[in-house]
């Protein structure tokens, strides 16, 4: 990789200006999911245990430029101070007098906080004085935080520019799974992507048929391809606007090689509600009065097949109605079989995306999988083939 990781930088004694990502729910002033900040731990650490002083860099929210109370990352202190088992030090800004004398007291084996990132509006403007006055407050810049390296911020592009740089292990963990699954993947490469419009991942799309070797399409994105065919799709969620650029995709596909796997059943029902009464019909017999909400036994046993003969699965996307059941099933049935290869050793599996995860959690499975990217726009954008700011900085 042409970056460096933080467990290669001589941090004795150095403040280490650390970009990770709290940017956690948080409810009646709790988090109520540590999960991002349980995956920073390792990378606070090794600064510690290297001899440095991390100061911890994040943005909360979306408070555009302002300071506001309900979105200040003291919210998240205890949460994290109770992760690290250690005291973690806050200051209530991320530059100025205020956080200069919270790092100037800050001694050897303590944490800090600086204050959200986003209170300045000069941070999402790559503000280049903005990024300079947080420059002053360390002498080493790690980003631990892939989530955000989509976005050109000071404190996930400037800062790189102005101070030596690294990965943190997050980081750094989350780089290497994605280029074993599609920068120097062991083929056949398999892509599922579900959701609900073609028009959101149309880059995505156009990508991966240039990448892999099948590329599975479920969710309400299918409908939109069935239609382009001239299949009944009922009332189901689709584009019919983009069935031009469907068919485009399926003839790209097939110039490069790449297999779509399409829905070869589906289940259909007259509402979208939990227990709803399910049939199980060929892509060509949906009713009129009916709508597609998940794929049917047929399409998970194919799937199932063209996994048995690949070596690496990248997933983005449920391929059906996942939040109410029944219609879950579809993908509650491939997430199982993948997590089997995989733990059966033949299959490097990688997914990503909060649907997808969210969908691989309620599975049970997620800690099965290869890896399971924290990442969502991040990780679409990397899959999009796209260069990342955050990353591109390091380098």
């Amino acid at each position: 990789m042409p970056w460096k990781s933080v467990e290669q930088m001589d941090l004795r004694g150095k403040r280490v200006l650390t970009r990770v990502d709290l940017n956690v729910p948080v409810e009646n002033g709790q988090v109520t999911d540590t999960t991002r900040i349980d995956r920073i731990v390792p990378t606070i650490r090794a600064i510690l245990a290297g001899g440095g002083k991390p100061i911890l860099l994040a943005h909360f929210g979306r408070p555009k430029g302002k300071v506001d109370p309900s979105q200040s990352l003291r919210l998240v202190g205890p949460a994290l101070k109770e992760a690290l088992g250690q005291p973690v030090f806050f200051a209530p800004d991320c530059v100025g007098p205020q956080a200069e004398a919270a790092v100037a007291a800050l001694q050897d084996g303590e944490v800090l906080l600086l204050e959200n990132t986003r209170f300045h509006p000069e941070e999402e403007k790559n503000d280049p004085a903005f990024a300079a006055a947080m420059a002053r407050l360390g002498d080493v810049y790690c980003n631990d935080a892939f989530s955000a390296a989509h976005r050109a911020h000071a404190s996930t592009e400037g800062l790189a520019r102005l101070l030596p740089s690294c990965a943190g292990l997050l980081m750094a963990e989350e780089l290497s799974a994605l280029d074993r699954a599609l920068g120097n993947p062991q083929r056949p490469v398999v892509a599922i992507v579900g959701g609900s419009k073609v028009s959101t991942k149309l880059d995505l799309l156009n990508n991966l048929v240039t990448k892999v070797d099948h590329l599975v399409i479920g969710g309400a994105m299918a409908n939109t391809f069935l239609h382009a065919q001239g299949y009944p799709v009922g009332h189901s969620l689709h584009e019919p606007d983009l069935a031009e650029t469907a068919r485009a995709i399926l003839t790209a596909a097939e110039r490069a090689g790449c297999e779509i796997v399409l829905p070869r059943d589906v289940v259909v029902a007259k509402e979208l509600a939990p227990g709803a009464t399910e049939s199980f019909v060929s892509p060509h017999e949906c009713p009129d009065d009916m709508m597609i909400l998940d794929v049917g036994p047929q399409t998970v046993s194919y799937v199932d097949t063209v996994l048995r003969g690949a070596r690496t699965l990248i997933w983005n996307g449920p391929v059906g109605a996942f939040e109410t059941p029944p219609f879950d099933a579809g993908t509650h049935a491939i997430a199982r079989k993948a997590a089997d290869l995989t733990q059966a050793g033949g299959l490097v599996s990688v997914a990503g995306g909060g649907d997808t995860v969210a969908a691989l959690n309620d599975t049970g499975v997620a800690g099965h999988f290869t890896y399971v990217s924290s990442a969502g726009g991040a990780f679409l954008e990397w899959m999009e083939g796209k260069v990342l700011p955050g990353v591109a900085a390091l380098g």
